[in-house]
């Protein structure tokens, strides 16, 4: 049965989103309805709204969420009403190229449905007043009062956590501290530095602290942030507006560089420092990003090694 509910939908880019009475279609077999209790907004919802990252309009965003199962359909796995959970953007079929090799993140139907606006299964599932097809960011579209998913995507989590906090998980903090945990290869007493400490940086400070880093050189812009990266484990804060990052990085390593260098910031400048800031044999991570058709520029001695 169809139902339903308002949420904040995009007309246009650079434009504000209006809060709509929209439609939702009734569940197939492996869907969950998920009632929304909190909602982050990521930087990847703002790409949307300035244009930078190009979707199909009109579309609900919001893909970092967490709320309640409120209906499964009759195949749905892994949840029952009630669960608390936390919402996933990367569904992935299991089946083909990628996630035989196990990198679902590369999942084909993934990547080829992800950019059309739809459900996971190609097909969408909400519209507006008027009957138009309505897209939904990342197969979730979370900024609303409900929003349909499949069953893999909602991860039930303990009911002791509060939403607006399990709502981080599924993308800032998966993606920061999922970086120094499972990509990066830090080892007990490495240097580590973490360029922007936005939810994404501060996450990755996080998990370099608990991968046993020796010392963790955050760097942002804003000396507020700094203040929280402190708290959050930096041992080092770096004011890149008055200091220079990759001079800090080879003083604290007898003039190596760094272990690790992990990039929250999104920024061309950023990660240019990147390169020059890591030792020869050290590891670099790209978390944050630009506009997809910009170009970055690296010196191509700061590559070698």
């Amino acid at each position: 049965m169809s139902m339903q509910y308002r949420a904040a939908v995009l007309h246009a880019v650079q434009t504000p989103m209006s809060i709509e009475t929209i439609t939702s279609a009734a569940l197939k077999p492996t869907d969950v309805l998920v009632r929304i209790r909190a909602a982050g907004l990521c930087h990847t919802d703002l790409e949307v709204i300035e244009g930078s990252l190009r979707y199909p309009l009109p579309i609900v965003l919001g893909h970092e969420a967490a709320g309640t199962v409120e209906q499964i359909g009759s195949a749905a796995r892994g949840v029952k009403v009630g669960d608390h959970v936390v919402l996933s953007w990367n569904p992935h079929c299991g089946q083909c190229f990628h996630c035989d090799r196990d990198a679902p993140i590369l999942c084909e139907q993934y990547l080829g449905e992800g950019p059309k606006g739809g459900a996971f299964d190609g097909e969408g599932r909400t519209r507006l007043s008027d009957g138009r097809p309505l897209q939904q960011l990342m197969f979730m579209g979370s900024f609303g009062e409900y929003c349909v998913v499949t069953d893999q995507q909602a991860i039930p989590v303990p009911k002791e956590i509060p939403f607006d906090r399990a709502c981080l998980i599924g993308c800032g903090v998966m993606t920061g501290a999922g970086a120094a945990l499972n990509l990066g290869a830090i080892a007990h007493g490495d240097t580590v530095m973490v360029i922007g400490c936005g939810a994404v940086g501060l996450a990755a400070v996080q998990g370099a602290r608990l991968a046993g880093a020796g010392a963790i050189i955050a760097v942002d812009i804003d000396p507020a942030k700094l203040v929280l990266a402190a708290k959050m484990g930096a041992t080092h804060g770096v004011d890149a507006k008055k200091e220079d990052a990759i001079a800090i990085g080879k003083r604290e390593t007898k003039g190596r560089g760094v272990d690790v260098v992990i990039e929250a910031a999104g920024s061309a400048a950023a990660f240019r420092v990147t390169t020059e800031a890591v030792r020869p044999g050290g590891q670099v991570i790209w978390l944050g990003k630009i506009d997809v058709n910009n170009d970055v520029a690296f010196r191509w001695g700061s590559l070698m090694q």
